[in-house]
């Protein structure tokens, strides 16, 4: 671990960073060049002190999982990612895990998108990133760990999953799962992460084996779906996904479909962050 190395680049790409680029305030009496610690440790979901005690080079050593949050937190790009974690004492994650952390470019989108509700997913339905306005609409789910990161595997699994929308959505919805990771398994033929995720997933729900036996694919590139939201109700959006040439990422942007969509979505960010009741939020997956 090259301690004093990597204190100098954190330093630097906090400072090269401006607070609109990760949707903060840029006040008058800001005097910071760019991002102060605190923010930094907000956005990375980690301590000040221990922001402090990196920047100063009086840090452990970090875990990939902390300096993968630090990455997306300072907009890191894929050689400045790995530079990280080289710095760190670490080998760059391969590229499956590469894969499951949203790449710079889909960030700085999400920034862009501002007001309008947007997320950043793995191909396999594992939600990434999201900006605010998805997070006021859909709730947290970067906090899930093993078969629950991925969409599908909730969706199936646990009831509370399907709370997200009206009932006589559900059948379509649970096709379009299936059909996609249909196709995500053709692409990655061969892969154990696919395969496994697929048998899991058929042990778990007879749902899934009727509808995996009915070999639909379909990669989601549009639709319009109802989000029930538990203090703005019913907001109708249309839901647009751009792919990476890789198709291993996939940035979902969702515009409110009508005049009451875009009232109850202005509504909801006046009312700021819901909390949740345990399980699944609503979520666009």
């Amino acid at each position: 671990m090259e301690r004093d190395q990597l204190a100098d680049f954190l330093r630097r790409r906090r400072a090269a960073i401006r607070p609109a680029e990760v949707g903060l305030a840029d006040g008058p009496r800001r005097r910071t060049a760019g991002l102060r610690r605190e923010e930094v440790a907000m956005l990375a979901g980690m301590s000040v002190d221990y922001v402090v005690r990196l920047e100063q080079g009086r840090s452990s050593q970090p875990s990939t999982q902390l300096l993968g949050a630090l990455a997306r937190a300072l907009r890191l790009s894929d050689d400045e990612r790995d530079h990280l974690f080289h710095l760190a004492g670490h080998r760059p994650p391969p590229a499956e895990a590469v894969a499951r952390v949203a790449r710079a470019g889909l960030i700085r989108m999400l920034d862009l998108l501002g007001d309008t509700p947007a997320l950043v997913l793995s191909d396999l339905g594992e939600i990434l990133a999201k900006n605010r306005t998805a997070v006021l609409l859909t709730g947290d789910h970067t906090r899930f760990s093993g078969d629950r990161r991925y969409t599908a595997f909730r969706w199936f699994t646990d009831p509370a999953a399907r709370a997200i929308g009206p009932p006589d959505e559900h059948e379509r919805h649970a096709r379009q799962l299936v059909a996609d990771l249909r196709a995500a398994a053709g692409r990655r033929s061969g892969d154990p992460t696919v395969t496994g995720l697929v048998e899991r997933l058929r042990a778990a729900s007879a749902d899934f084996r009727r509808l995996w036996a009915e070999h639909e694919v379909e990669v989601r590139r549009a639709d319009r779906k109802t989000f029930l939201h538990p203090r703005v109700g019913r907001v109708l959006v249309d839901c647009e996904t751009l792919v990476t040439p890789d198709q291993r990422q996939h940035l979902l942007v969702l515009t409110p479909a009508n005049a009451e969509a875009r009232e109850r979505l202005e509504l909801l960010r006046v009312l700021g962050t819901e909390e949740f009741p345990a399980g699944d939020a609503p979520r666009a997956g």
